[in-house]
């Protein structure tokens, strides 16, 4: 879905959505609040690019962060439910990933959705500059969101 289609669609419905980021670092709230009426169901964001942010502000466990790093479909997983807990949304979108440049494994992005029907992530592998590698992460982000 565009953000124009999330925002129509959570309006029709009654319902609000938060979004977690880490490497996308506010283009996904940004891509939301671009649209005229968002903020009906738009309640926020919190960018937590730092580990120990992802912790306080989020929620996200030590425990995950050792075991499986920031960089991961359970890190993803407990940011978007972080936010979704702490903005008091129906739904919440999370980023994280390596945008690079440097790095092995740049283009490696999870995105993830909690919500009322449960939660999913998705991985993703990108190409591209560092800003190519953060737009395609947001609209992977949108795309996850379906609401049918």
């Amino acid at each position: 879905m565009t953000a124009r289609e999330i925002v129509q669609a959570l309006t029709a419905r009654g319902q609000t959505l938060a979004v977690a980021e880490s490497l996308t670092g506010g283009l996904l709230s940004d891509a939301i609040v671009q649209v005229p009426g968002a903020s009906r169901v738009f309640m926020g964001g919190i960018v937590a690019y730092d580990e120990g942010r992802k912790v306080s502000l989020l929620g996200v466990q030590p425990e995950t962060l050792e075991r499986y790093t920031a960089v991961s479909s359970q890190t993803a997983l407990e940011m978007a439910r972080g936010a979704r807990q702490r903005l008091q949304t129906h739904w919440a979108l999370s980023t994280t990933g390596y945008a690079g440049p440097d790095g092995d494994d740049v283009g490696l992005v999870y995105v993830a959705l909690a919500g009322p029907d449960g939660e999913k992530a998705l991985e993703c592998r990108f190409a591209g500059s560092r800003q190519e590698i953060r737009n395609q992460a947001v609209q992977a982000a949108l795309h996850l969101l379906t609401l049918e």
